[in-house]
């Protein structure tokens, strides 16, 4: 009995380990410079993650120190963790499936159309309540500032790999046909009728175009490379955990059972 309480208290440590994976993920997001402005996923998962390594120690301490009541509770809750991971996996998956770039003429880097992305998505940057918060606080990075320092020439910009962030709101749409001068100051728009977002540009440093679908866009296109590459960190966590709480049960059971064995041959005897 002793032996399968150790084994349940190891297995319960394994299951500790594993938080630290979902809470690093929710840290990840919350220092990158898009999710830090637009606060939506990184705390769900360090919440998540912090609610899993609570319910690991508790069973932790159950197995070792012999309580049965932790050892249920352990069972229970981190039955309902992993179907709440689960959920935000699935979650996460179906709200990026839809958005992606497209290609304009002699251009390296990619544009973005709002349109293009999920509903759900669209709705955290939509009303422009939520957009100026977001806004003002892109506007205070580094992340247009940055372009003027590595592109001096046109074609070299044009060759550039942007990020979608830089590729929306630090630059007008290309099809708006305007004039480089640096990577943040366009002049002599050809088409201004092309799209709405042609009007909005502004060469003011602190506006550029902030206010542009297309920068909305950008952002959720960030978004989307982000939460994918954390959603298949969670994706990874989920299949170790669920194998890690099945041998939990197993062990647990087998336990049970050996001490219900135990307690019948001492009546018999």
């Amino acid at each position: 009995m002793a032996l399968r309480k150790n084994v349940i208290g190891v297995i319960n440590f394994v299951a500790m380990l594993l938080s630290i994976p979902i809470i690093g993920t929710g840290i990840w997001l919350a220092n990158e410079q898009d999710n830090s402005c637009v606060k939506i996923l990184q705390w769900p998962v360090i919440i998540l993650g912090v609610l899993i390594l609570v319910v690991a120690l508790a069973g932790f301490v159950g197995a070792f120190w012999r309580i049965p009541w932790l050892l249920v509770f352990y069972l229970v809750a981190m039955l309902v963790l992993i179907i709440l991971l689960a959920c935000l996996v699935i979650f996460i998956y179906m709200v990026t499936i839809r958005g992606s770039g497209h290609l304009e003429p002699n251009r390296a880097y990619l544009e973005y159309n709002l349109d293009d992305f999920s509903g759900w998505l669209r709705q955290r940057v939509r009303s422009s309540y939520k957009w100026d918060r977001i806004k003002a606080c892109l506007s205070t990075t580094s992340v247009c500032a940055e372009l003027n320092q590595s592109y001096r020439m046109a074609q070299d910009f044009f060759n550039a790999h942007l990020t979608p962030i830089q590729s929306g709101c630090c630059k007008p749409p290309t099809e708006c046909g305007y004039t480089f001068v640096n990577p943040t100051y366009w002049i002599s728009p050809i088409n201004t009728g092309a799209d709405m977002d042609c009007s909005r540009w502004s060469n003011d440093q602190n506006q550029l175009c902030y206010n542009c679908d297309s920068c909305k866009a950008g952002l959720l296109a960030n978004l989307k490379i982000e939460w994918r590459r954390a959603d298949i960190i969670l994706l990874i966590t989920l299949v170790a955990l669920k194998l890690v709480y099945l041998m939990g049960c197993y062990a647990f059971r087998n336990a049970k059972t050996e001490e219900i064995f135990r307690r019948y041959q001492q009546g018999y005897t």
